[in-house]
């Protein structure tokens, strides 16, 4: 990752008075640097980040080719983020400080332009007074701790300059008694579509409606969707939901058709993009959780192997788990 500029503005909504930086963050300072590096690897691997597209008359998107174009400044361009920021942000109901941190990097031979809302945190420190030669240590509280580099950012965007993709997350505020998303539709004015974390759920609870209604075990088609994920993940950043179909109920089509349907209805795209790391991640363990409090988890590939676990309905319509093979059990 290489950071080639970056910028921070001060947008204090409690005392009413925002601090517009006139000069870029040094990034010479290796501390600096960390600290921006380690957001932006969170960001980009945050599977709660929903892509969008920038609409018709997109007035962001015209200030960013003015910038890419260097027909503006690094810091006019940021100054536009904030002078909109605060204009917006202003007249919500609910208004704490933030500091907008503006970043232009590149990735992989990517380019990208981030910005981020950073909520200023309340938090105690220690202060040395010393007073005609007397030395003492009080605790104070302290009303601008930025976020750790652990903290996730609630509020952000990720731009692609070459293909002006967007990755983004965003919290509703109200904005004049209007619920709205300030960075998607104030700021960016752009679409927005479900996220990793999001399309693995619906897809999760679609695949269990179907199953159930057939009377099926959904244990076993969820964990093969969340392998289908997994696989998919590691060769591809989307998913198609139709493909998904098709590998899960491979041996129904008429599951396959309500899989499909339900798709449709809920409006989901037919190419879902999805965090690598996260669909791995997701896709390597399957947890069910009985009626009777237990709780078991297996990796996925064991759902179907019958030499490992096995699933078998009773005749009195309950169904028992047997776990095979087990070599040694261990207390956790």
């Amino acid at each position: 990752m290489l950071i080639t500029k970056a910028i921070l503005h001060i947008l204090d909504f409690n005392s009413d008075v925002s601090v517009f930086s006139q000069k870029e963050l040094d990034l010479s300072n290796i501390t600096l640097v960390e600290y921006l590096e380690k957001h932006l690897e969170h960001l980009q691997k945050d599977a709660n980040q929903k892509p969008g597209e920038f609409m018709a008359g997109s007035t962001f998107l015209a200030q960013l080719e003015q910038y890419l174009k260097e027909e503006q400044t690094f810091i006019e361009f940021s100054d536009y983020m904030g002078n909109t920021l605060y204009e917006q942000i202003s007249h919500s109901d609910k208004l704490e400080p933030i500091d907008l941190l503006v970043v232009d990097f590149t990735d992989e031979e990517i380019r990208y332009v981030a910005l981020m809302l950073l909520t200023s945190k309340a938090a105690y420190t220690h202060q040395v007074l010393n007073t005609d030669g007397v030395v003492e240590n009080q605790i104070i509280r302290h009303y601008a701790i930025l976020p750790n580099t652990a903290q996730k950012i609630d509020s952000y965007a990720l731009i692609n300059c070459a293909t002006k993709a967007i990755g983004f997350s965003d919290k509703k505020c109200s904005v004049e008694g209007a619920e709205t998303y300030v960075v998607a539709d104030k700021l960016l004015q752009c679409t927005s579509s479900v996220s990793s974390k999001e399309a693995v759920k619906i897809v999760s609870k679609i695949v269990t409606d179907v199953v159930e209604q057939h009377g099926e075990n959904p244990a076993l088609m969820v964990s093969k969707a969340k392998k289908f994920l997994r696989e998919n993940a590691e060769v591809a950043s989307a998913f198609s939901t139709k493909e998904m179909g098709a590998e899960v109920f491979s041996g129904s089509e008429q599951m396959e058709r309500e899989f499909q349907q339900q798709v449709n209805e809920k409006q989901l795209p037919k190419h879902i993009k999805l965090e690598k790391n996260f669909a791995i991640r997701t896709g390597k363990n399957h947890k069910i959780k009985t009626d009777t409090g237990i709780e078991i988890s297996f990796p996925v590939e064991y759902f179907e192997n019958p030499n490992f676990i096995e699933f078998v309905n009773n005749p009195n319509g309950t169904i028992s788990i047997e776990v095979k093979n087990i070599g040694k059990i261990t207390n956790k």
